[in-house]
């Protein structure tokens, strides 16, 4: 399925578990230094710096970009740093999440109620997946470095749902498969 951003309900209402995703458009990064801080200015300001409604936020901390290029390699980064984060910027409109790895419970029962999604992107291809970037920006907390917030723009960036709004879990899903093969 081909999404474009900003990201709309309908949207999400179609994703389901083990559905592989291309986004289009505007994506962010950042990462659990990234969260920590926009969570603190949530609770002094209260209002997030960026409005994530419709956005969706790639955990990754890129590498420098090579000459000629918007970006270094952007892997995803393990998500579960970011659940002590992820229900409150969830609940200030954050809806789509991609990264690597399994969340925590409270996490995926938090994420149905708030009706979002969590992606994973594979890892260990970040190469290949910067090539997918075509254009990227500091956009916050500049001084957090490779953990700063940066707007990228991208074209068929891929991802695959692997919690959906249903309860749909891919990876629960996957290892009860794979667990009914008898190798004896």
């Amino acid at each position: 399925m081909k999404l474009r951003t900003p990201i709309r309900d309908q949207d999400i209402q179609s994703l389901r578990a083990g559905q592989i995703v291309y986004f289009s458009g505007i994506i962010y990064t950042g990462r659990d230094a990234a969260h920590k801080r926009l969570v603190e200015t949530l609770e002094k300001e209260g209002k997030l710096p960026i409005d994530f409604h419709g956005q969706v936020i790639y955990y990754v901390g890129p590498t420098p970009a090579k000459e000629g290029r918007p970006i270094g390699s952007c892997g995803p980064t393990s998500s579960y740093r970011m659940d002590a984060y992820s229900t409150v910027l969830m609940k200030e409109g954050l809806k789509v999440m991609i990264g690597k790895g399994d969340r925590s419970d409270q996490f995926i029962s938090d994420m149905i109620q708030e009706q979002g999604v969590y992606l994973q992107a594979v890892g260990g291809a970040g190469a290949l997946l910067s090539r997918k970037v075509k254009k990227s920006e500091v956009v916050l907390y500049e001084d957090l470095g490779a953990e700063a917030i940066y707007k990228l723009e991208v074209e068929d960036f891929p991802a695959i749902v692997t919690y959906d709004i249903y309860g749909g879990n891919m990876i629960n899903d996957e290892v009860k498969k794979y667990q009914k093969i008898n190798i004896e």
